[in-house]
């Protein structure tokens, strides 16, 4: 067609009618779309709440962006009903309809008064200030409705998925925090007696502050995907709400320790004195046993002997006052200590002992080895070998009296056992063949 108007070649019929058909189903979708805006559930708790912070300023501009959508859908509704009527007239369009059809579907022929762009703090065309209209064609007002539409439902639905996931949570969390605090106050954890106490306070603070902002300022507490341009796109920032249910946590942790503490409180104290009695026991035991060593034993260090541990028999009463008294979350963290502390102690009391004796175990031991090699000698037949029974007896005299000196002692055994072996070597019944201890100086000795 080589027919030309103000903005540029005349469509024909066929361009015209597939023109107004895609128009057609242009504005079905965005209709449809922005009756889906005016019923989405967040949009109507936005308009319904009192808002603060940035959701206050977003939601007003938003108001404006929605409000500006269905001006320009008016316009684009009339618009397209003048060319189907223009179309309509005739079944074969004259010249004069083509033109008309051209400027009005392909040129700025839409008209949108510009205070209606200016409240929504829509841009004009040439980026300058407002003015009383503005005209668009339909294909930059179809652009135009769809940017405010992106921006103002990824700005109901950031809001809306906020108080969806949100404020739910935090009324589950003050309901466990309700049912905690109620559970601590019955064995003792109060605000100001224990550091559990204290932590419910701070928590329920928190958790009712947090409330409050994330009902009246929900995009505060949105996080957007990065790189995403999808309405909606992101995930709302629960990094407060996770660490107050980390902290109640810990805290209800606490309180089931105390719990414990109050079913077998009786069972652990009694465990408790038995160890330190234990400890006693040994340690009294190993002072007993220095006294016999420093009378028995010469010339030997023998490490002196501590006293039995009254802080932690002190403890131990104080304890035995919580229970009796109730005190369980003053009781939790004392029998914990006390029980790693008694079990340290009855560690130290035995071997303070074995270090006491070690001297008593050394003679037993010569004693032993004495008498082992004394019994081998009788019966292979030298019990009587006179050399043998003077170096036993006075290995014997020397192990058997006191106070003995080991070293010297244990030269005697050591002298015995070598007096003992040579006996032995010397008595050894000949192999044929083999040379004997007298043969060995050669054979003309």
């Amino acid at each position: 067609m080589g027919d030309t108007g103000p903005t540029g070649p005349v469509m024909d019929r066929d361009e015209v009618d597939r023109a107004l058909a895609r128009l057609g189903a242009e504005h079905e979708a965005i209709e449809t779309s922005l009756l889906a805006l005016q019923d989405h559930a967040g949009r109507r708790l936005l308009e319904g709440a009192e808002l603060t912070g940035v959701t206050a300023e977003r939601w007003s501009a938003a108001e404006a962006s929605i409000t500006l959508l269905w001006t320009y859908f008016d316009a684009y509704t009339g618009a397209l009903r003048t060319a189907r009527e223009i179309r309509s007239r005739r079944r074969w369009s004259s010249r004069e309809d083509l033109v008309e059809l051209t400027e009005l579907l392909r040129g700025e022929a839409v008209t949108v008064s510009g205070g209606a762009a200016a409240t929504a703090n829509a841009p004009t065309l040439d980026g300058g200030p407002g003015r009383l209209s503005e005209r668009y064609t339909l294909a930059t007002l179809v652009d135009r409705m769809n940017q405010l539409y992106a921006t103002s439902l990824d700005m109901v639905v950031a809001a809306d998925a906020v108080w969806s996931a949100l404020p739910a949570r935090i009324d589950l969390l003050a309901a466990e925090l309700q049912r905690t605090r109620k559970l601590a106050h019955s064995v003792g954890v109060r605000p100001g007696e224990h550091p559990s106490g204290d932590d419910l306070e701070r928590i329920t603070r928190t958790l009712t502050r947090l409330r409050e902002r994330v009902v009246s300022d929900p995009l505060a507490f949105w996080t957007p995907a990065e790189g995403s341009s999808a309405p909606g796109g992101g995930r709302p920032d629960t990094t407060v709400y996770d660490r107050e249910a980390r902290a109640l946590e810990e805290v209800r942790r606490e309180i089931d320790a105390v719990l414990a503490v109050r079913q077998d409180a009786e069972q652990r104290i009694l465990r408790l004195r038995d160890v330190l009695s234990r400890a006693d026991r040994t340690l009294a035991e190993a002072r007993t046993a220095r006294g016999e060593v420093l009378a028995k034993i010469a010339a030997t260090e023998v490490p002196v002997v501590g006293g039995p541990p009254i802080v932690l028999q002190e403890q131990l009463a104080a304890a035995a006052e919580y229970r009796r008294h109730a005190q369980w979350h003053r009781l939790s963290p004392l029998l914990e200590s006390l029980e790693e502390k008694a079990e340290d102690e009855l560690l130290r009391a035995r071997e303070s002992l074995t270090a006491v004796t070690a001297p008593l175990a050394v003679r037993a031991e010569l004693r032993g080895r004495l008498d082992a090699y004394k019994a081998k000698m009788a019966r292979l037949g030298h019990a009587e070998d006179p050399e043998l029974a003077e170096k036993y007896e006075r290995a014997r005299r020397m192990l058997w009296s006191a106070p003995c000196d080991l070293r010297v002692a244990e030269q005697a055994v050591l002298r015995y056992q070598h007096a003992a072996a040579e006996l032995l070597a010397a008595t050894a019944p000949r192999v044929p063949g083999q040379a004997g201890p007298a043969d060995r100086t050669g054979p003309g000795t």
